[in-house]
């Protein structure tokens, strides 16, 4: 019993550039199936204009018009990637017979290797942008980052990466990687070393008394007409009825579905579309983990606020003094499974980079802030750039640039 593998996912790509493709999932269920998709096609620079999702708890049918970045080049074997990458996160066929999903995933004690590439070169405006856009498209997974600027120059770049493909202890996959950087950096490069670390390295999350209040505080204008959240149990007798109205930002969608599988929601029903002006309409019907509606209205209050908060602000950007220097912090929450919106990193670095600003120091950590895990960017900017470039333009470029609202 099931269904073929390449039906589990069926690409209908657009002729056309201005018209979205269309993406059809049909697999086994699971909780957070939603969030894993769309954090996959956010990883691929994808922008969902509308989705459809139904499941009988067992089964889902899932269905997904999305538009990629002008600025991407898509050719057969980018869209035959990702579809290998969205059947990779569905659960096996088995698990819609009985058979559990979770025992055919990796045990839990199994923890993916970490590898350091450390990259020494003459430095220049927009090096790490350019470091890693080579690594997103190696599909090696920046978990943390130490990048130093020497008086003289040169820049010590320490990137702490997982490879999604599983291959870079091999040495052809080295030898990708270091021939796909010197291909960038040309004479830039003085020295690549790739090498295994321990896990321990990017496990570690720690409590935050240094961060700027503006990256720490959760209080939220509740009371703001960008976001609009209403839960109602009389359409449904067997569901709750989740209506969202807001502004579309990049991920938005990952942003709802990654907040529902914090908190152990099943979709049972979905619709999703944007309107004209950017404004999007969501219908969810919705069940807690036992399959019941949410009655309690403590539970409707707690998750309404939560949405709204991650509508709201999705993701913190802060330009702060730090003594004499002026640093850039950027925070965006965990997910409970321990996983982090994708690119962001590369975002930054590429909002700096439009922005004519040069990074000095550059750290990625995890942080404690309140009762949830945050994966702060904590960048220094170069004292002489920033002065060209005001503080406050900074802070706004970046925001607009990773919320999706403008090109710089």
């Amino acid at each position: 019993m099931g269904i073929l593998h390449d039906d589990v996912v069926i690409i209908n790509q657009s002729k056309n550039e201005a018209e979205p493709s269309v993406i059809t999932i049909n697999c086994p269920d699971k909780t957070g199936l939603g969030c894993d998709l769309c954090r996959i096609l956010l990883f691929f620079g994808l922008t969902i204009v509308r989705g459809d999702v139904s499941t009988d708890g067992k089964w889902c049918y899932i269905v997904l018009w999305v538009i990629p970045k002008p600025i991407i080049k898509w050719d057969t074997c980018r869209w035959e990637l990702l579809k290998n990458r969205l059947i990779g996160t569905c659960p096996s066929c088995s698990s819609a017979f009985g058979i559990s999903y979770y025992s055919s995933e990796l045990p839990s004690s199994m923890v993916t290797d970490v590898f350091l590439i450390k990259l020494f070169c003459y430095d220049r405006k927009g090096l790490s942008h350019d470091i890693t856009t080579v690594l997103c498209n190696l599909e090696l997974n920046i978990k943390k980052v130490k990048v130093s600027t020497t008086p003289v120059g040169t820049v010590m770049n320490l990137f702490f990466v997982t490879d999604t493909r599983e291959l870079l202890h091999t040495k052809m996959r080295q030898k990708e990687t270091y021939e796909a950087l010197v291909d960038v950096m040309q004479a830039a490069i003085i020295s690549c070393n790739i090498e295994k670390v321990g896990p321990e390295v990017t496990a570690c999350s720690q409590a935050s008394p240094f961060l700027s209040s503006a990256i720490t505080n959760d209080v939220v204008l509740c009371t703001s007409n960008n976001v609009s959240v209403t839960m109602d149990n009389s359409f449904s007798p067997a569901h709750t009825l989740v209506q969202i109205v807001c502004q579309d930002h990049k991920g938005l969608l990952y942003d709802i579905m990654r907040t529902l599988k914090d908190y152990n929601i099943q979709i049972s029903y979905g619709r999703f579309y944007i309107k004209q002006g950017r404004k999007c309409e969501i219908d969810l019907f919705i069940t807690q983990a036992d399959g019941k509606k949410i009655i309690d209205p403590s539970m409707q209050r707690a998750l309404s606020s939560r949405l709204q908060m991650e509508l709201l602000r999705p993701l913190r950007v802060v330009v702060v003094s730090r003594g004499p220097d002026t640093e850039l912090l950027v925070a965006n929450p965990v997910e409970l499974s321990s996983k982090r919106r994708p690119l962001g990193f590369h975002d930054i670095t590429l909002a700096l980079k439009m922005l004519n600003t040069c990074i000095f120091l550059a750290e990625i950590g995890r942080h404690v802030i309140g009762d949830q895990e945050w994966e702060v960017y904590r960048v220094l900017l170069d004292e002489g750039a920033s002065l060209s470039t005001p503080r406050r333009k900074i802070e706004e470029g970046v925001w607009k640039l990773l919320m999706g609202w403008e090109q710089i």
